[in-house]
């Protein structure tokens, strides 16, 4: 996370390069009482030379700390504490105490001035960074105060400092490595820069003796979310040999045949997420509408992965957009609109002109939560139709004339290493995937460039599980982002018979920190969605002879109970020589099935 999180480690007693400065820093040390931290403003990365007046600001502020708690040990943390490294220039401390006495030291921080950690992406309580600023010499350096239960945190990144400072050509690679984010990926945000160097990091600190613990079975994950996506989940987790929980407001969704557990809640039930979290090592999502007060609930307990961050950012989708862009990535020419008038504005021919879709900026899927309008006729009552409040952001999204729909399914561990699939192609009928075939019939460099997409959302997010990019191919040649999903995907469900390892073994894998697999594509492959047909009534599918006569078939059924029309009820997937020859077999296996009963 921000303020080098993975950062190296120096003594509270600092040590100062140079030594003309050593007379300063015991200057600084005796007028400690008067230090005052002032209030901070979130920066967009930037590499700055070694100062040693970073080292000094350590000293005044570690002083003033003991002032009010001189039992607490307090650590020079991130590159300002290794001499001749540059960085972003942020004053790092580090404390650990117990976890009971956390609170009471957070209050007394913010008795000196520290505030509390801005952005979407905060830590929890139980582990919080505090944040201010302090002047110094004639320059204000922003600092982080990082106050963790974790000791084995502390030895593992003073392990990385002293690795830094005894080995140049380490040292080198590290400020390489930095120079590489900011300048030639121009990365502007501050969480994408620090997740980008997690890989590099974890691997040194592996090296070290420090490499980040797996979670094996037997252990047991939790799922919130006990729909197909968490079923295939859990069917992966148990050929592993995990336990399963999982969290959903209905007793018989489709995990609940393979959960060991079911706790009935719904997505913004806390007491019913600690209950889950109390049976589980590790808690991981399916879907993007469960509420992050239930995320922050768990995390002070039991790891979240993919993440928080991730969660909020697509929950959103004008936060997911300004995400995107500040990747560096292109989205759809988009307005953020609150009322008619407004509207009106977004349409005009100056601004995104006609046609547009005009997005519920939270919740809806498959389609749903969106009108298209086509005229100026249709813009009257249309924020009405999306069933939000009066005023209530939304998105006004140009519509594009695109190419191909393609989606990118992207894997990253704990330990920041990044695996991803091959593109696949995909057709959506009125907001629904029914098909997609991969490796999708694209140029190699499309391919490149959407694998690139993906890599770099996965990273910036800091994500560890899954990440879907669902992308637009523009007819000149660009790719814009459509979605996002931190999560696997309907558009990876060819990856259960068509890849080495599946996108949902793939997720247990990285929520588990466990090694990433294989993401080779066996042979050219097509998946078809199994919708339902006429009104609801209870769900048997007929045709399953005829469909599986072909041996390069395979059917994935959901085990909904009900079914009506367009729901997924299942998927098929075929392999072939071609996507196209897999395709047809696939296509021509759903005709042979139906909904007995339908219309």
């Amino acid at each position: 996370m921000s303020g080098d999180q993975f950062g190296d480690l120096a003594d509270v007693h600092v040590h100062v390069a140079a030594a003309d400065h050593e007379s300063h820093a015991r200057e600084f040390t005796l007028g400690c009482m008067s230090a005052v931290i002032g209030s901070y403003a979130r920066q967009s990365p930037e590499i700055l030379p070694s100062d040693p007046r970073a080292a000094l600001a350590a000293t005044r502020i570690t002083a003033a700390i003991h002032d009010v708690r001189p039992d607490l040990v307090v650590h020079h943390i991130g590159s300002t504490s290794v001499p001749g490294l540059a960085g972003k220039g942020i004053v790092d401390l580090g404390i650990h105490a117990p976890a009971a006495e956390i609170p009471g030291i957070t209050l007394a921080l913010y008795g000196l001035g520290f505030g509390p950690q801005p952005g979407p992406d905060p830590w929890p309580a139980t582990r919080p960074m505090l944040v201010g600023s302090i002047e110094v010499d004639g320059i204000v350096l922003r600092v982080h105060c990082h106050v963790t239960p974790d000791a084995r945190e502390l030895e593992r990144d003073l392990a990385f400092r002293d690795a830094l400072r005894s080995d140049p050509a380490l040292l080198a690679g590290y400020v390489a490595l930095k120079t590489e984010i900011v300048v030639d990926e121009a990365i502007h945000d501050p969480f994408a820069y620090t997740f980008r160097k997690q890989a590099w990091i974890t691997d040194v600190q592996r090296r070290l003796g420090f490499a980040p613990k797996a979670i094996e079975p037997p252990a047991t994950i939790g799922i919130l979310g006990g729909g197909q996506l968490g079923r295939m989940l859990a069917q992966a987790a148990r050929a592993m040999g995990y336990r399963i929980a999982v969290l959903d407001p209905d007793p018989d969704c489709p995990a609940a045949a393979l959960a060991d557990e079911m706790v009935i809640g719904t997505y913004d039930d806390v007491g019913a997420a600690l209950r889950l979290a109390e049976r589980s090592a590790v808690v991981t999502y399916e879907l993007e509408h469960v509420a992050a007060a239930v995320i922050d609930a768990i995390d002070g307990s039991r790891p979240v992965r993919p993440g928080r961050y991730p969660l909020v950012v697509t929950q959103d989708r004008l936060a997911e957009r300004r995400f995107i862009v500040e990747a560096g990535i292109e989205v759809a020419p988009y307005r953020e609109v609150c009322t008619t008038d407004e509207l009106r504005e977004a349409v005009a021919p100056d601004a995104l002109g006609l046609p547009i879709r005009l997005k519920a900026a939270t919740g809806g899927y498959d389609g749903r939560g969106q009108v298209r309008i086509t005229s100026l006729d249709e813009i009257d009552g249309a924020l009405a139709a999306l069933g939000r409040p009066a005023g209530t952001p939304t998105l006004a999204e140009a519509e594009l004339d695109f190419e191909l729909e393609l989606s990118v399914v992207v894997a990253r561990g704990i330990d920041g290493v990044v695996a991803t699939f091959p593109i696949a192609r995909n057709v959506h009928d009125a907001g629904i995937l029914v098909e997609s075939v991969a490796p999708a019939p694209i140029p190699d460099d499309v391919a490149r460039r959407a694998t690139v997409i993906g890599q770099r959302l996965a990273v910036g997010m800091g994500l560890a599980g899954t990440l879907t990019a669902e992308l637009f191919l523009l007819r000149d040649g660009r790719i814009v982002v459509n979605e996002l999903a931190p999560r696997v995907h309907n558009s990876g469900h060819w990856t259960l018979d068509g890849a080495a390892t599946s996108q949902f073994e793939q997720h247990i894998r990285a929520i588990c920190g466990l090694g990433l697999g294989s993401t080779e594509a066996l042979r050219p492959t097509a998946m078809v969605n199994l919708l339902g047909t006429g009104a609801l009534r209870s769900a048997r599918l007929t045709g399953i002879g005829a469909a599986l006569a072909d041996p390069n078939v395979h059917l994935h059924l959901y085990d909904k109970r009900r079914v009506f029309e367009r729901r997924k009820m299942g998927h098929l997937t075929a392999l072939g020589d071609s996507v196209e020859a897999a395709l047809e077999r696939a296509k021509a296996a759903r005709d042979a099935l139906g909904w007995d009963g339908g219309a």
